[in-house]
């Protein structure tokens, strides 16, 4: 099984004209691989279902023709299964490292369609795969005891991402399935998911800040809070400020990383509020500056 602390959600950089920006996307990718962080393709962050069966092909095409040192991710969502399974297909014949199945979205469904949609999904493949709780997009929670039926059958799951912003609910998914690896999904409960039980974070705030959240995690696993970036809820707070990946295209393109910040419909660039804004750059320099302080001691 893939073993690393950080994933980060890449977002898909874009053109004026909603292109895909390949150049941007590289230096996006070096960026993370500079930091040792695994990294997810086509997660919610990436727009994953705002493109093109074409686009998620040309985009994950790409990913690994970079030859990366670190693992990469390719999330998989929707809701007609046999699109999600031939895809999956697609990603193994270029050897993908992992998958994050997200649950279901709009239909609702219960307990016994939840196990078996994502029964179905883990035995197309051999390679380790993450199980994906985020009911404000989805709609519907999984049930707590479906990822515990899930491990019983089958090996190749690599843990659960749980993105409910509820320290109960993660609670109740890690009492309900014991020895399955738990990752945080919600940048600003890291230490109260870390001091759970979390082994990891799956991140928005790591495409502007890859090393610095990667610092974070690792003083957070150690149990090193005195450490802590004072002002790290705030400041990660700010990215979900306006529809998500909205704020952090916004910071990305003004720290020079990506061309523009542009966003596919439904989301829009002018939901992202000017302070907001100014407050991503004051938040970067505070941590950049208490990431310099760590690294000179």
């Amino acid at each position: 099984m893939i073993k690393t602390p950080l994933w980060t959600a890449i977002v898909t950089p874009m053109f004026e004209d909603t292109s895909i920006d390949y150049d941007s996307f590289e230096t996006l990718l070096k960026e993370q691989e500079a930091a040792g962080n695994g990294i997810l393709v086509l997660g919610s962050t990436g727009e994953g279902l705002n493109l093109l069966d074409s686009e998620k092909k040309e985009l994950v095409q790409f990913a690994m023709a970079l030859n990366l040192a670190v693992p990469v991710m390719v999330g998989i969502g929707g809701f007609y299964l046999q699109a999600q399974k031939e895809f999956i297909q697609y990603c193994d014949g270029l050897n993908t490292d992992a998958y994050l199945f997200v649950a279901p979205i709009y239909a609702k469904p219960g307990k016994e369609g939840q196990y078996s949609w994502f029964s179905e999904l883990l035995s197309v493949t051999e390679k380790p795969c993450m199980i994906y709780n985020v009911p404000s997009r989805t709609g519907k929670k999984i049930d707590p005891s479906v990822p515990g039926m899930l491990l019983k059958e089958h090996k190749n799951i690599l843990g659960l991402k749980e993105s409910s912003g509820s320290v109960e609910d993660f609670i109740a998914f890690r009492d309900a399935a014991p020895g399955l690896d738990m990752y945080c999904g919600d940048d600003n409960l890291i230490k109260e998911f870390v001091t759970e039980g979390a082994v990891g974070l799956v991140s928005v705030a790591s495409n502007n800040w890859p090393k610095q959240t990667r610092k974070y995690l690792e003083l957070a696993l150690e149990g090193n809070h005195d450490a802590l970036f004072g002002e790290w809820v705030q400041s990660a707070d700010l990215f979900f400020d306006a529809p998500s990946p909205v704020p952090a295209k916004a910071l990305l393109a003004n720290k020079g990383w990506m061309n523009t910040d542009q966003v596919r419909l439904p989301l829009s660039v002018k939901d992202l509020k000017p302070e907001t804004e100014e407050a991503l750059l004051e938040a970067e320099r505070k941590i950049n500056a208490w990431f310099e302080e760590l690294d000179s001691v």
